[in-house]
């Protein structure tokens, strides 16, 4: 079941990939960004700030303090967006969204080390080498755009 469940995972996230294109390349730039963002902030804020682990068995490096830090970063984009881009969302629902974005693309990141440590493997490939694999640069992003998708467009 739990290589049924990793090759799910992979298989939905990159599926919303496609549907979420199909509303326009902005939300591709938007989820991008605010991954980027978040890992950005999370990885600053946690350096000058962290003191208590976030789930060091899985994570050993990451903290709440990068926790936080990461879904404050993230607001620079909801703003951004808000303000410069046609998304047809008020900017007083795109801050809290951006929120939640922010907080389930950090539990991806924590899936995709749960999975390796599972499986006992430092990188999820080796064709990008000293980035964690391909399935790293995209693990937050597979949990951002089903939940972008399920608020933006089915809701």
């Amino acid at each position: 079941s739990f290589c049924v469940m990793s090759v799910t995972y992979v298989g939905i996230g990159f599926m919303y990939f496609y549907e979420t294109r199909e509303h326009g390349l902005q939300f591709i730039l938007f989820a991008l960004l605010l991954v980027w963002l978040t890992d950005t902030g999370a990885y600053i804020f946690g350096r000058l700030f962290g003191k208590h682990k976030l789930w060091p068995l899985i994570s050993p490096n990451k903290t709440i303090e990068g926790f936080i830090g990461g879904i404050f970063s993230s607001l620079i984009v909801a703003v951004i967006f808000g303000q410069y881009f046609d998304m047809d969302v008020s900017l007083w629902l795109l801050i809290p969204l951006t929120m939640l974005l922010s907080m389930f693309g950090q539990l991806g990141d924590l899936v995709e080390s749960g999975l390796k440590r599972h499986f006992g493997v430092k990188d999820s490939g080796n064709i990008m080498p000293g980035h964690g694999g391909i399935l790293d640069r995209f693990d937050s992003f597979i949990f951002v755009l089903p939940l972008l998708n399920l608020f933006l467009f089915q809701l």
